[in-house]
């Protein structure tokens, strides 16, 4: 990754990390001040995003130094490791959080102040909209698997906001009514449905990064751009090339070409021409790419 992403990448991340640590705080302070389990996730589910994202900014800044013994294939591979760590924190907290709620239900509900929680949710709603919408337009622009791990972690904070302040809103509307009894179970059964909705987005995370881990085929897209770059150099050379291997670990884009020579003289300087027009058109991808051609008989 060259020095210029390297460094995006941190300042995008340490602005995560400063976002994070405010609706942590706040979070967790007012969850507890007005009982609601709802704003304490959302509290804990920031505090989480912010050690994730301290850790994807120590891991960034080690990918980004010079190659060291210990990875003699490069670092490109902490960085699945670092998502799939994520992943799976984020399902902890919403399994735990699940399991609460359930409780909760059970004991007969959790009554909530609804008009100081509905503010929250507002000013929620408003602070991680901004950072989900900055971090995913940087994630277009700079080809970083953990700036796009962080932009899924602020959408998910987005869409539980979201969900907070239209849980609390009607919740005081059925406080009002002739049901109002009902309204101390307003909180838990947002806590159950969300919980629900939100193992989708970690769940995803973690499948992903174990794929790249075990190093199965990439995407569809990644797949059909590299073999119709590989078509259209088998065409302009006199030997035979074959796309033997293609995977995607991290930023790297790891790409083996078998060069059938059919027992005839090769020119070095001709492969050496091919690897480049090829690593060059795949650039477009946005990945690093280690193309290696092996000749074969």
């Amino acid at each position: 990754m060259c020095a210029n992403t390297s460094k995006n990448e941190n300042r995008i991340l340490g602005f995560s990390a400063l976002l994070a640590s405010g609706f942590a705080v706040g979070g967790l302070v007012l969850g507890l001040l007005v009982g609601s389990l709802v704003i304490v996730f959302d509290g804990v589910y920031s505090l989480v995003s912010l050690l994730l994202t301290l850790l994807s900014l120590a891991v960034s800044k080690y990918i980004s130094a010079p190659s060291s013994n210990y990875f003699p294939f490069g670092k490109a591979v902490l960085e699945p490791v670092v998502i799939a760590i994520k992943g799976s924190v984020i399902l902890l907290v919403v399994s735990y959080s699940l399991y609460s709620a359930v409780v909760a239900m059970f004991n007969g509900g959790r009554e909530v102040d609804p008009s100081l929680a509905t503010l929250f949710g507002v000013i929620n709603v408003l602070g991680c909209g901004y950072a989900w919408w900055y971090i995913a337009r940087k994630s277009k622009r700079f080809s970083s698997g953990l700036i796009d791990a962080e932009a899924k972690q602020w959408q998910m904070d987005t869409l539980l906001s979201v969900a907070v302040t239209l849980g609390f809103v009607v919740a005081w509307l059925v406080s009002l009514s002739p049901f109002s009894a009902y309204a101390v179970y307003a909180d838990p059964i947002m806590m159950i449905v969300m919980s629900f909705y939100f193992v989708k987005v970690p769940a995803q995370m973690v499948i992903d990064s174990l794929k790249e881990l075990l190093m199965m085929r990439p995407s569809k897209e990644i797949c059909s751009a590299v073999d119709h770059e590989i078509l259209e150099a088998d065409r302009k050379l006199e030997q035979d090339i074959e796309l033997v291997g293609v995977t995607k670990v991290g930023r790297e884009l790891r790409i083996n070409i078998d060069v059938h020579t059919n027992k005839k003289h090769i020119e070095i300087a001709e492969l050496e021409r091919a690897r480049k027009s090829l690593s060059k058109k795949l650039a477009k991808l946005s990945l690093d790419v280690q193309l290696t051609m092996n000749i074969a008989n």
